[in-house]
């Protein structure tokens, strides 16, 4: 966890002639939030804060209960460097590998903007990383919002509880919260980082009723259940949704879920009907809990030991069927997949995105969609690949390719990250010096194609006939 600085501190250290870093910390942004003050850095034109706690560590006897509010400081705390992941096994062929360490005590922000601006209602854009719902974090450097708070917007990411410790189900758990949405922490926790924006993005200069979520593959997925969740509403403005399928949930009931918790309870020794069987859950090593899973390294076999997120019916519901009933949050919606995506072209990722499109806009609400067909020069690859639109929507793509990042590369990452920045502007991703990218409608059938020449292309769906045949032909 990141100290806490007093400026008593702070002056003793200087006079003293302390490191640089002290001194630093002494004259970096400081920002009031509802928790205390915080001193964050300035590089290259953005003023960062990084490691902000925006709940309690869900730890010991707050492990697989909802977050609770962080505890207040006193003086101002450093905020200079990200905090911990949240607790996983990770892999090594991640597409963004992680920062830091994972650990238990997870549940933190980071803040960028930009300095040069007299503006103090800036809009806002949320991250939420993917990962399988097992995986990821907002440490990866490629997750970096610098170059999009360059471009006149506030940047938020956070942290997530992941894998058993996200999505978990219990008939002790149930018993210990009877009134309460039941096993998907996960997304609790993504509403207390959207709450805690609320209440203190004005401090950083952002406007919270201008606030834009922004996810990719379980991201996208968890942008979907905040368009529909009941306990997200009001909390985001405008969504973004990169590969995450077609906006359907785990309708398992909560007794599947339960009985995979007692499941895993039982491998461990814990017995279904032993009276201290949370106690002892709660007791177990993080690893061990972990036991490990990763995107890599699924669970397998029967009975199952992990359900992941499901429809809960009061936080989660069943997503799907509110798109199509129009139970969902109307706000401007950009939607896509990659090209060569999970699934290929009539998969989930692809077909899934051309179906929920549809679906939002038969309902009245602006959409805008895409296919991200662009492979980085670099790449020895056929097609884009499933995560490879992250960098260009990011503007980080240097940061991901060093310096192998070739001129196209850079241009695919300005205009893609400035439709973004337009769409949390306005609600519409056009602007000067960029494409036209005209509003979905399923009649029309006009997507955005990020092309492989490296210049955005409105035209057609070429896939759509096709996808609509298999889907046709599925049901």
């Amino acid at each position: 966890m990141p100290p806490v600085v007093s400026r008593t501190i702070l002056a003793a250290a200087i006079l003293a002639g302390a490191a640089p870093a002290f001194a630093a910390v002494h004259t970096a942004p400081v920002v009031a939030t509802d928790a205390g003050r915080l001193a964050g850095a300035v590089e290259d034109g953005v003023a960062s804060w990084k490691g902000i706690p925006f709940a309690a560590p869900p730890v010991g006897a707050l492990r697989w209960r909802a977050p609770q509010p962080a505890a207040p400081w006193q003086g101002v705390r450093q905020a200079v460097e990200y905090a911990h992941d949240c607790m996983q096994l990770p892999f090594a062929s991640d597409a963004a590998p992680l920062g830091t360490a994972p650990s238990e005590d997870c549940l933190y922000a980071n803040v960028w903007k930009p300095t040069k601006t007299k503006a103090n209602k800036l809009p806002v854009i949320v991250w939420i990383y993917g990962g399988g719902f097992v995986n990821g974090g907002s440490s990866p450097p490629t997750y970096s919002g610098a170059r999009l708070a360059k471009q006149g917007v506030v940047v938020v990411s956070f942290n997530y509880r992941l894998g058993r410790f996200g999505f978990f189900a219990h008939p002790a758990l149930s018993r210990e919260a009877p009134d309460g949405p039941q096993g998907n922490y996960g997304f609790m926790d993504q509403i207390a980082a959207l709450q805690w924006v609320q209440r203190n993005v004005a401090a950083f200069g952002g406007d919270p009723s201008r606030v834009t979520i922004y996810g990719e593959s379980a991201g996208g997925m968890s942008v979907n259940t905040l368009l529909t969740s009941p306990m997200a509403q009001g909390l985001f403005s405008k969504a973004a949704v990169l590969s995450g399928g077609d906006g359907g949930t785990v309708n398992a009931p909560l007794a599947y879920v339960e009985q995979a918790g007692v499941n895993f309870a039982g491998k461990k020794g814990i017995a279904a009907d032993d009276p201290q069987a949370l106690d002892k859950l709660r007791a177990l090593p993080a690893e061990e809990v972990v036991d490990g899973m990763n995107l890599a390294n699924r669970p397998a076999g029967d009975p199952p030991t992990y359900v992941g997120p499901f429809a809960d019916g009061k936080l989660a519901i069943d997503s799907a069927l509110a798109f199509k009933e129009g139970r969902f949050a109307k706000v401007p919606v950009m939607i896509g997949a990659t090209g060569a995506d999970i699934g290929g072209k009539t998969g989930f990722m692809v077909a899934g995105a051309r179906s929920l499109a549809g679906t939002l806009a038969g309902q009245g609400v602006p959409v805008y969609a895409y296919r991200f067909s662009y492979v980085a020069e670099s790449l020895n690859e056929q097609g884009a690949q499933h995560a490879t639109d992250i960098p260009f929507f990011m503007d980080t793509a240097a940061i991901k390719y060093g310096d192998k990042t070739s001129a196209r590369d850079r241009a695919m990452g300005k205009a893609m990250s400035s439709y973004l920045v337009n769409f949390a502007k306005r609600g519409d991703p056009n602007g000067a010096g960029l494409p036209a990218w005209p509003r979905y409608a399923r009649a029309s059938d006009v997507i955005m194609d990020f092309a492989p020449t490296g210049k955005p292309v409105a035209g057609k769906d070429p896939w759509g006939s096709e996808i609509d045949a298999a889907q046709a032909a599925a049901h």
